[in-house]
């Protein structure tokens, strides 16, 4: 691997445009995620998200522009770049039949992985699964299954992981089980990029922050870099009150709903 490998993005997008129906979705979009980063694409339903996300997955041709990943161009080299990445959408793609470990070992199986059992039980402990392991995951909690799918993405060591709104339809407990994995990620070395409706998830956990609106990028940065924006805030002393997911979740705690 070349010093130029090393130090290229993970992700490279210029100029980018997709249109359905006459409709530009996409109007020239432009971001970059650093290897080993991860980059919050911040956007409202309809902004164009997972266009992207399926144009840089292969899903979907670009009608312009360009789109690299791990330095493979996603037009040319589509089987490269599928080799490079792991796709986990707005709804976890579990098996409910399976235990949660029969689902790890089954995708480690499809992927031609050696010791597909021992994959299974890192990937358990690194996601805090073990114990419901050898349960079946129609038992799982929604926080349950969103991390075991996002562990199942992780067999075969993809260097870039897609994260398609991963917290949708969870409940506040449960999101921030899956906020817990993705930091693993990338604590981990993993390049992510993640799609959110949410400020608060791409606050929470993004290196960078990309704001599309309406097929654009309209601000890209640091959250610092982002919060300059504005004008300098005005200081005012007021008596702060807990908010209600804050006491949501000091009122129950680490139940996970496995009793369910």
């Amino acid at each position: 691997m070349t010093s130029a490998t090393l130090t290229e993005p993970a992700i490279r997008v210029a100029g980018l445009q997709k249109s359905f129906a006459g409709r530009r979705v996409l109007r020239g979009v432009d971001l970059e995620v650093a290897r080993g980063g991860v980059l919050a694409l911040l956007g409202s339903n309809g902004a164009g998200k997972t266009t992207i996300v399926r144009i840089l997955s292969t899903l979907l041709r670009a009608d312009a522009g360009t789109a690299a990943i791990a330095g493979f161009d996603v037009a040319a080299q589509a089987e490269r770049v599928r080799e490079s990445i792991s796709l986990t959408g707005q709804f976890a793609a579990v098996d409910e039949v399976l235990t949660g470990r029969e689902n790890l070992v089954l995708v480690a199986r499809l992927r031609h992985r050696s010791e597909p059992g021992r994959i299974a039980d890192e990937l358990l402990a690194r996601f805090s699964l073990t114990d419901a392991g050898d349960r079946r995951v129609s038992s799982h909690s929604g926080g349950m299954r969103r991390r075991l799918d996002i562990a199942m993405s992780l067999i075969g060591d993809p260097p870039v992981i897609f994260l398609d709104e991963p917290t949708t339809g969870l409940d506040p407990q449960a999101r921030q089980e899956v906020w817990g994995a993705v930091r693993a990620l990338a604590d981990g070395g993993t390049s992510v990029l993640l799609t959110t409706q949410h400020p608060e998830e791409a606050e929470q956990l993004a290196d960078r922050i990309a704001i599309l609106h309406r097929g654009r990028i309209i601000a890209d940065g640091t959250l610092a870099d982002l919060t300059r924006l504005l004008p300098p805030a005005k200081v005012e002393y007021v008596e702060k009150q807990p908010t209600l997911e804050e006491v949501f979740l000091a009122l129950v705690g680490d139940d996970d709903g496995s009793e369910q």
